[in-house]
């Protein structure tokens, strides 16, 4: 079970733990949940993919039109993965892959298992066992002073209540905004810029002469 929503240009997302195999349940100590670059990441379905979209998954920088960017280049670079790992499967000659989020620069997206890109216009959405409940726990609390996070564990905790699929222990991730990221970029290229050069031991020595 995966939600997320946007509050003030961060897009927060939360994740359960559970493993369902058939009536089998599995508290999975990886997270599905997570950071990769810019992006905030969660899925649901099979770890395998998650597993991939979190350390082998070399998530392209967006740039210009998001809307583009995301159904071609992003999408180009995340079958390339999926095809290269052995994980991407066909069905009727129609490429298939999974469901999961991605926030970035303060918009939520759903990366369906065809390949489309959705984006909600309510700023929230769920997927998984049991999106039911988490909608319905997004859409009460839509108008409440809780914060993301609060509001993102009384979702799950809806799920994890009325659904034998969803259980504890939750985590939870957040992609940093477009300003955030701005302030990152030029901390990095500050740190990247050469600092003033010593003098050597032979100007030195010329200087005290």
């Amino acid at each position: 079970m995966i939600v997320g929503l946007i509050e003030e240009d961060r897009v927060h997302i939360g994740g359960d733990s559970a493993g369902i195999s058939g009536c089998r349940l599995t508290i999975r100590k990886d997270p599905k949940v997570f950071r990769n670059g810019p992006y905030a990441l969660g899925f649901c379905g099979s770890f395998r993919m998650g597993q991939l979209l979190h350390h082998a998954f070399k998530a392209p920088k967006p740039k210009g039109d998001l809307d583009s960017f995301m159904t071609t280049r992003f999408v180009d670079k995340l079958r390339t993965c999926l095809k290269e790992a052995g994980w991407a499967r066909k069905d009727s000659e129609q490429e298939k892959a999974g469901t999961f989020f991605v926030g970035v620069h303060g918009r939520l997206f759903i990366v369906y298992d065809d390949y489309q890109v959705a984006e909600p216009a309510d700023g929230y959405a769920a997927v998984g066992c049991g999106n039911g409940f988490t909608l319905g726990a997004l859409h009460a609390t839509a108008t409440t002073n809780l914060a993301p996070r609060e509001r993102l564990t009384a979702a799950l905790a809806a799920a994890s209540h009325h659904s034998t699929d969803v259980c504890e222990p939750f985590t939870y991730t957040t992609a940093p905004s477009v300003s955030e990221l701005y302030e990152m970029q030029a901390r990095r290229h500050e740190a990247a810029m050469p600092g003033p050069r010593k003098p050597t031991d032979a100007a030195k020595k010329g200087a005290e002469r």
